[in-house]
Parts: C-alpha cells; structure tokens; sequence
C-alpha cells in the first residue's frame, strides 16, 4: 500500500515530470550543438549535467524527509515517557527564519554571480530609454521584494505561537485596505505610463529621409540581407516571384530593383538611423539584435518594421570590453525547427567612410544566374546583332 501511494504521489510525478523536461532541452541542445560539427561521430549526450542537479535535488527533499521523521519520532518518544512533546510551532518559527537567510543569500548570489552576465552598456540611442526603464522596474521590485520577504518570515518567526500570548483579531480595516490598494495602483500606474511613452518612442516606424533601408528576411535556416543601391531605395518582392536565383522574389519591373545590392554581413554607420524591412518566408522567426536591445518578430504575410540607430562602433566595443574578437550578431530568437541555432549574422558598426568602402564593394542582387532566368541575356541579344549588322554595312 505504500508502495502504490508512492506511485501515485504528485510529488513524484511533478519530480519525473520536471526529470524529462530538463532531460529533453538538454537532448535538444546538444544534439544541435553536435549537428553544428563537422564530425562523422554519432550525437552523444552527456546526461551528467542534468542527472547531478535532478540527483541534488533529491538528496535536499530526501534529506528533509529523514529530519522530519526523526523529529516525529523524537516527539512520540518524548509523549511515551510523559513529557512534553516537542513546541512544533518553534521548529517551524526556526525554519522560517533559516529559509529567510538561505533566501537572502540565495539572492545576492545571484545578484553578484548572474549580475555580472549582463550585457555591456546599449549600443543604440533607444537601448539607453530600455534600460532606465529596465533598471526602475527592478529596482522598485526588488525593494518590495526584501521588504515582504524579510517582514514575512520574521513575524512568522517572531510572533509564532506561544501559550503566554494571545493573537489579536482584525476582521477589518478601511486604512490598511486603502493603503495596499492604492499605493501599488500608482506605483503600477506611474511604471505603465513610462513604459507607454518610452515603447511609443521606440516604435516610432515612419519613415525619414535619410534613413538606411535594409531588407531582412527570414527562412530556415538563414538571414537574407538586402541594401539599397544609389537610389536609396528597395524594389518591391513578391512570394510568387521566388525561385533558386531569386531566393526574396524580387520584382525587376520596377526599376527601384535593379540598383539593389546582396550582403553577407550586416553593415551599419554609427550615428544614422537605420530602418529593417523585415519578413520571413516560412515560419516565424524574431529578428533579435540583444545589444542594440532589438527584437521584432518576423511573420510570414506580415511585414514589420524596426527603426533605431547604433551610437557604438564594433571597434570601439571591443576595446570598452577588451576583446578584439568580439561581434555584434542577429540573432533568430524563436525556436524555428532543427537549425535554430545556426540562424545568425554579424553585424557590424562602422564609420560612415567605412561603410560607404564596404557598400562599394557589394554584389547585385540581380546576378548573372538571375539575368539568365528572367531572360534578360535573350533579351539584349538582338540589339547587338542589329548593331553588328548595320557596322557590316557600313
């Protein structure tokens, strides 16, 4: 019998639930992680990882378990020779006060250890509005965080219950209930109403004169890069007009697309705004930049738009970070099938003399490939022939 109320305890099935669901993200990781390899060698996964904090988690409860047992035990001892059993109300009051010191620890550990993971200083003008924004929101929270959690467990330790004491009843109180009513009603105002302006600002999408336009869009499992030519403008695509050469089904009856130039790399000049036209053409995907603290998703059938402007050139990051190696990326941030993973692209911040270099230097998108598909070749011809003609006779 206690065998089968173990089996049907919802403990143990929220510890075998919560066994798999880190069992499968690991699989998951490093079955991507070994896909990425040039390797012959089947995937291994190393169940070590997860299997050791699933394995101290255990031992914690298990451990629990015993002392809790051991005390029972001790208090029924205690009964059968007529004492007095033990003040589980004190047991409990200690407990809560150790939770609490364990729990402020626990918190500045992650404050000093994960607070050094954060991303360096935003790179882009509006990344400065989210993270003054970021920044009061936590602050706020973590305030009522200590304050409730220390105030919390303190009564409990403090006025646990005690024969000498009685507890005094409040059914009701009109100040009290006015007070937590209304104090995190402004607070939550005031953080709504500068959440409202700042995420106005940032999406603030129309269209300037002088605003680089590039065109990112999404498919599995890559980012396709396109830029303007001299005329600062990109052509129309169409999904119907996608083939093997023309990956982005761009339309070449208008003569905007003509001039349109691919890119490898995603270069950007400090201090110019910069517009992303982006699109996918399969599922979704989410054009997430983390240092210029951009992020849209891109659907397919819905073209979004992203507007901001880089104030930190990627030299001048690598020295503020003293990392030479160090890239800005695109990142894809929904998990979009098996290639996930793979799904970036650097980009780079750059002097405006050095972007107009690299831009000098790209390919047409409308590539000879592509020349040959839309019969544009066949369609020259003839002017030559008729030109060589009229010289024979002359």
């Amino acid at each position: 019998m206690a065998f089968k109320k173990l089996i049907n305890s919802k403990f143990i099935l929220s510890f075998f639930a919560a066994f798999m669901l880190l069992g499968t993200n690991l699989l998951m990781a490093q079955t991507a992680a070994t896909a990425a390899g040039t390797g012959d060698e089947a995937p291994q996964v190393d169940w070590t990882g997860v299997a050791y904090y699933v394995l101290i988690f255990f031992l914690i409860c298990l451990g629990v378990a015993v002392i809790g047992k051991i005390l029972k035990i001790y208090d029924l001892s205690l009964k059968i020779q007529g004492k007095k059993g033990l003040k589980w109300n004190n047991v409990m009051g200690t407990i809560c006060l150790v939770f609490l010191i364990a729990g402020l620890y626990g918190a500045y550990w992650s404050f000093t250890v994960q607070g050094s993971m954060t991303l360096p200083e935003a790179a882009s003008i509006h990344g400065v509005k989210v993270d003054e924004m970021f920044t009061v929101t936590t602050v706020l929270t973590m305030f009522v965080f200590f304050v409730t959690q220390i105030l919390l467990f303190t009564f409990l330790f403090k006025y646990r219950h005690s024969d000498k004491r009685r507890a005094h009843f409040l059914p009701h109180d009109n100040t009290i209930e006015k007070v937590w009513t209304i104090v995190p009603a402004v607070v939550l105002t005031i953080l709504v109403v500068f959440g409202f302006f700042t995420w106005q600002s940032i999406m603030d999408t129309h269209q300037v004169k002088g605003d680089i336009n590039i065109d990112i869009t999404g498919h599995q499992f890559a980012w396709e890069l396109r830029y303007p030519g001299k005329d600062g403008k990109l052509g129309p695509k169409s999904f119907k007009l996608v083939t093997g050469s023309n990956k982005l089904g761009v339309d070449f009856k208008k003569k905007s697309s003509f001039d349109d130039l691919s890119a490898d790399t995603m270069y950007l000049p400090v201090n110019k705004p910069v517009r992303l036209n982006i699109e996918a053409q399969d599922v979704i995907h989410s054009v997430y930049m983390p240092h210029f603290r951009v992020q849209l998703n891109a659907v397919p059938g819905l073209p979004t738009v992203f507007r901001f402007t880089p104030t930190i050139t990627t030299a001048k990051m690598r020295t503020d970070l003293n990392d030479p190696t160090f890239e800005y990326l695109v990142y894809c941030n929904k998990i979009c099938g098996g290639g996930h993973y793979n799904m970036q692209k650097i980009v780079r911040v750059v002097s405006e003399a050095e972007y107009q270099t690299w831009l000098s230097h790209q390919k047409p998108y409308l590539s000879d490939a592509l020349k040959k598909e839309l019969h544009f070749a066949d369609a020259e011809s003839p002017k030559t022939v008729s030109q060589n003609r009229l010289a024979l006779n002359n």
